[in-house]
């Protein structure tokens, strides 16, 4: 069975889910399925050199050929919007024409990120449908619900005409794909209120690898000699995209109205985004010493970074928590963290939170609420390794990393039919 790709990004990029991808990159290829991918030369969360080093590579394969990528030239990911846009654009175009040419392909694997990723898939598999003769499944993996997004974001608003074309690319991406896999029932329920078919979806819930994510000691955690931070201080950690619909205003509000009350409590915020350059001259413009920003990490010290606050933080503005699942949520209970959101009381996440009791949800958007946690965690600091050790008991009950990717495996080989 051949599977093809068509992803924004590729390893070694650093994105928030790279994990995921490692996970199922590996469970194909136990499985004895090949991957091949087309994708742009790697830019996000990767440094010039590594960058330079992959512009010369054309062409890769790992795993005993079962995993094929072949990269095109595509100039670097900044921070303006819209030639992130351009530059989508332009990756989609290319992806297209290659995907078209690719041979042999069983199905077609899509993902949510970014949101036109889903159409292109759709149009790769009319096209290599009618190629072939037959259908050529289309398996649409769904993390990110656009354009509600950008409408709880508060960067659109329904009726808008970015919010008219998003709903027409996510109804093309729907109505084409035979498969439909989505992280939880909120997402479920939102898609067959569009008029997804229930048969259509699956629910696989995101995980993370326990074996790969544990708690580190202060002691033994090289960030804290890599970056100079003491080991003496009470520290609030948020790891991945510093983006707009994170609420880092609120998160620098807190910093401030704390940093009397509370000298030894300091944020680390270790991550990239559009919102980045923006943060950190706010940060010097207004004098902000209890927050550092930190760059992306390897993948393979990530138990280092989780494991670097006293607390893990997830924190967005009022309205997303209806549309997405912060994956980083398992990571911070596996290291055995507790964790601090401030996310919609009625979210997935905020309902998890109070079912494993493994944290505090504050309301989105309140400064008051987000700050009454934050004196909570730190007042009674001695509860925060039950807290920590409730998520981790939880991942092992209930988000085995082996029973997640194994599901995936069977939805694609179920929608490919093959045995």
């Amino acid at each position: 069975m051949k599977i093809l790709k068509l992803p924004a990004y590729h390893a070694p990029e650093q994105i928030s889910s790279s994990h995921l991808s490692k996970d199922l990159e590996e469970a194909y290829v136990n499985a004895g399925i090949v991957t091949e991918l087309y994708v742009p030369t790697p830019t996000r969360g990767i440094s010039k050199e590594v960058r330079k080093e992959y512009k010369k590579k054309k062409y890769e394969e790992k795993y005993d050929g079962k995993i094929i990528v072949h990269r095109f030239s595509l100039f670097k990911e900044g921070r303006n919007p819209i030639l992130r846009a351009v530059r989508y654009l332009l990756s989609n175009l290319i992806q297209y024409r290659k995907g078209v040419r690719a041979k042999g392909i069983d199905l077609i694997l899509g993902s949510s990120t970014p949101p036109t990723q889903g159409m292109l898939c759709a149009l790769v598999k009319k096209k290599l449908s009618k190629k072939y003769k037959k259908n050529v499944p289309f398996v649409y993996n769904l993390q990110d619900i656009f354009p509600d997004s950008l409408v709880n974001a508060k960067m659109t608003k329904k009726g808008s005409l970015i919010w008219k074309i998003g709903r027409k690319i996510e109804n093309f991406t729907y109505r084409h794909a035979d498969k439909i896999i989505v992280i939880s029932e909120d997402f479920k329920r939102n898609i067959m209120e569009k008029g997804v078919p229930e048969e259509k979806i699956v629910i696989i819930p995101n995980w993370v690898n326990t074996e790969n994510v544990y708690s580190v000691e202060r002691k033994d955690n090289i960030l804290f000699d890599r970056y100079g931070l003491s080991r003496d201080k009470f520290y609030i950690c948020y790891s991945g995209n510093l983006g707009h619909s994170q609420n880092l205003r609120l998160l620098l509000d807190a910093a401030k109205s704390l940093k009397d009350e509370l000298p030894d409590l300091h944020f680390v915020l270790i991550g990239e985004g559009a919102a980045k350059e923006e943060l950190v001259n706010t940060i010097a413009t207004e004098g902000i010493d209890n927050v550092t920003v930190l760059p992306f990490q390897p993948y393979e010290e990530i138990s280092h970074v989780f494991s670097l606050g006293d607390v893990g933080l997830i924190i967005s503005k009022p309205g997303i928590g209806e549309s997405s699942v912060p994956s980083k949520t398992f990571s911070i209970m596996a290291a055995e963290r507790p964790v601090l959101a401030s996310f919609d009381q009625n979210s997935a996440l905020c309902h998890l939170i109070e079912k494993v009791d493994c944290g505090i949800c504050a309301e989105a958007g309140s400064l008051d609420a987000f700050t009454a946690a934050i004196r909570t965690l730190y007042t009674e600091r001695e509860s925060n390794a039950t807290l920590g050790a409730r998520g981790r008991a939880y991942l092992h009950e209930e988000l085995d990393k082996d029973k997640c990717v194994g599901m995936y495996v069977e939805v694609l080989k179920e929608a490919a039919k093959y045995e």
